[in-house]
């Protein structure tokens, strides 16, 4: 498909170069950049070498040569970011997580289907090669029947009370920058949790430094995931399933490699696809490829789900008992 959107960064922080380094790299427009200061959108675009430049988010909304706007603000202002784009008439792919609670999640989600336009998570692990290999694994069902999964996505991230890792008004903490992975990858494999059991340690700034949770199914199937950023961990899933297990590399959640094992050990397959990039164009494939056919709703991400994923996270959060600013 050729590549007919016009882009426009909303937020010039790690994960916008990330995403917009893979976009220039496979062919992506790149049009436009907005920053809250003119001279840190100059900067981006210098970088990558984008025509033009906004020093405030409302300017580059309204950029007539802008069709999409990518969200990559922190994560209390992908609401109203999203909001504002969707309001100016451009399709949103908003990192996750997707929102701050299923309520904000329903906003977005709302108003981009009153306005006829594509609001897009952007759970770029979804459109990896391993995980559409994946979801062909699991459909043939190679594995058996699925009874449990283990995730985990632990870093060693600053614990600066004002980075945004550990501060609370950016909405920092473990679970939402770091858990949203294995919570949305045990959505991919067994749907919406009948039970939630969470644990969690908390930061001396107020919100948790690593969170354990324990998702229930029905027929005894349960996913266990772990994040943390207070240590880096092996970042390794494996799904088990009666026949056969799927064992993920590290790093799972990017773009990796994955075995399937019988229960002697044997191995049923073994799936590499090494990339050049870091894999974030695919869900930028998913957005042009939703406009261009007039669908609203991914197959692998849908707006349903991506409400049901954060209304997990609203149950988890409750659990723990982590709040935050103005809430």
């Amino acid at each position: 498909m050729s590549n007919r959107l016009r882009w426009g960064i909303l937020g010039t922080g790690g994960i916008a170069k990330k995403f917009t380094s893979d976009l220039v790299a496979t062919g992506f427009q790149v049009t436009a950049v907005g920053s809250r200061t003119p001279a840190a959108a100059a900067s981006f675009a210098a970088a990558y070498g984008i025509e033009r430049t906004h020093g405030s988010y409302e300017d580059l909304v309204a950029d007539p040569n802008v069709d999409v706007i990518y969200v990559a603000t922190p994560h209390p202002f992908h609401a109203p970011n999203s909001l504002l784009a969707l309001d100016a008439g451009k399709h949103v792919l908003v990192e996750k997580p997707f929102a701050m609670s299923a309520t904000e999640a329903t906003q977005i989600l709302d108003r981009a289907q009153q306005q006829g336009l594509v609001a897009l998570e952007a759970m770029w692990t979804r459109w990896l090669p391993h995980m559409v290999r994946l979801r062909e694994v699991l459909a043939a069902g190679t594995l058996g029947n699925i009874r449990s999964m283990t995730v985990d996505h632990t870093q060693h991230m600053p614990q600066d009370p004002s980075h945004r890792a550990v501060a609370p008004e950016l909405g920092g903490g473990a679970l939402l920058d770091l858990g949203i992975y294995p919570i949305s990858f045990a959505w991919q494999v067994f749907g919406a949790p009948t039970s939630i059991m969470a644990t969690s340690t908390p930061t001396a700034t107020g919100v948790d430094a690593s969170t354990t949770v324990i998702l229930g199914y029905d027929e005894g199937r349960v996913a266990v995931t772990h994040c943390g950023l207070d240590g880096q961990g092996p970042n390794r899933a494996a799904i088990i399933g009666s026949a056969a297990r799927l064992e993920i590399d590290p790093i799972w959640y990017k773009a990796s490699s994955f075995t399937v094992l019988s229960p002697e050990h044997k191995v049923i397959e073994r799936f590499e696809h090494p990339l050049t990039t870091r894999g974030m164009e695919f869900q930028a494939f998913e957005l042009e490829r939703l406009v261009a056919t007039g669908e609203s709703v991914s197959p692998e991400l849908s707006p349903a789900e991506t409400i049901g994923i954060m209304g997990t996270l609203d149950e988890i959060r409750r659990q723990i008992g982590l709040t935050y600013p103005g809430e």
